[in-house]
């Protein structure tokens, strides 16, 4: 009785893709609209987050901006109104270790634009823009925080509403464990109705902490601003958000809702 033929090594190989191809297809779509809640619930330190999108109905752009912290410095903010910006501050003063990397603008208003990072690099992207010059070239200024093991990225994002709406996600971190050189990456948007992109500083949580790999999660984004702002409050950890600003812009006249949340109060 003659030996059954053993398939080669590549003919396995070929086999093997196969099968790992057909199941990536019948499982992976890349144009699926994740659940934000779920994404944040699951998620006990996401660390600071940005999410950026266009409403239901396409009238509006959408972008919500959260902190967290773990340690007593971080936990001791709050957000502040001054004007179309925000600003951070400690909540207690006298208990403000290293006030460098917790206290900034997180969103200033240029024109039509409105620039939304997780710490003083707002600053930067809106004297290049006041310059003539653009996002990118404000980025390039810039790199991760200096909080070794940490590397916290700078993350950053800006919206458009000058002609209908287009938006930016910028992400800089290192590139190795040492934080010996800093990688930027740039995600541009035009605006989709129900449709978000997020980013955040981590993975999760860890120490040190894993940086958020990847790009912008695809998210779902309906309902109105209350709806919004308090499902993202109520889905973020309890023990470690600070603090929360959503704002809807109507692209036709710039006009803006906001809704604020503070744990310190």
């Amino acid at each position: 009785m003659p030996k059954p033929r053993r398939r080669s090594f590549l003919q396995r190989m070929h086999g093997a893709y196969k099968k790992s191809k057909n199941k990536v297809r019948n499982n992976m779509n890349v144009y699926e609209n994740k659940n934000f809640f779920e994404i944040l619930a699951g998620n006990t330190y996401p660390g600071r987050g940005i999410m950026i999108g266009k409403s239901e109905d396409g009238k509006k752009a959408v972008f919500a901006y959260f902190i967290m912290g773990r340690s007593a410095n971080s936990r001791n903010r709050i957000f502040n109104i001054e004007g179309d910006d925000v600003v951070i501050y400690p909540f207690d003063a006298s208990k403000v270790e290293d006030p460098s990397l917790i206290i900034y603008s997180p969103i200033r208003v240029f024109g039509k634009k409105t620039i939304v990072t997780n710490g003083n690099q707002t600053d930067t992207i809106y004297d290049f823009l006041n310059d003539g010059k653009s996002f990118e070239e404000a980025l390039e200024t810039r790199c991760f925080e200096p909080d070794a093991p940490n590397y916290t990225p700078r993350i950053s994002g800006i919206i458009d509403i000058e002609n209908g709406l287009s938006y930016k996600l910028s992400i800089l971190k290192s590139a190795d464990s040492e934080g010996s050189a800093c990688d930027r990456y740039t995600f541009s948007y035009s605006g989709i109705n129900g449709v978000a992109h997020f980013i955040s500083t981590y993975n999760q949580d860890g120490n040190p902490i894993p940086t958020f790999t990847g790009e912008p999660r695809r998210v779902e984004l309906k309902g109105d601003i209350d709806e919004l702002a308090n499902n993202i409050w109520e889905s973020l950890n309890e023990a470690n958000k600070i603090s929360l600003y959503v704002r809807t812009i109507d692209i036709e006249t710039g006009e803006y809702e906001a809704r604020l949340f503070n744990k310190n109060n």
